[in-house]
């Protein structure tokens, strides 16, 4: 069964950087767009970022612009989320998966139409 693999989440303070990994084994990600989404209890799963595999365009929310940068290494199969001047409201699960239906994102996600949610990966940014 595929399922993608988070990594590089941790505990951090204000203003500081991580940079997660996201690969799928026995799963080859080109050809479908691939998102960054975020989770705190209680709260619904939130779409972060994805990354197109037709034309490398990229979405990001608006919490985010300016301070992540989503990319692809396709020949690693792997994604990436570089987060950068991290605050405390960004501390959440962070998951990836593959959009199915498209291989460009749409400017507002649809969860039904990823796949292949992993395990996620904690990121807590402390004040």
């Amino acid at each position: 069964q595929v399922q993608f693999v988070e990594s590089g989440g941790g505990l951090v303070q204000s203003g500081d950087s991580l940079r997660l990994s996201c690969v799928a084994p026995g799963f080859f990600l080109d050809g479908y767009a691939i998102g960054w989404f975020r989770q705190v209890p209680g709260k619904e799963r939130e779409a972060v970022s994805c990354a197109s595999s037709s034309d490398g365009s990229t979405v990001y929310t608006d919490s985010v612009k300016g301070r992540f940068t989503i990319f692809r290494d396709n020949a690693k199969n792997t994604v990436y989320l570089q987060m950068n001047s991290l605050k405390p409201e960004d501390t959440a699960v962070y998951y990836c998966a593959a959009n199915l239906m498209r291989s460009r994102c749409a400017q507002r996600a649809t969860l039904h139409e990823y796949a292949y949610w992993g395990q996620g990966t904690q990121v807590t940014v402390s004040s």
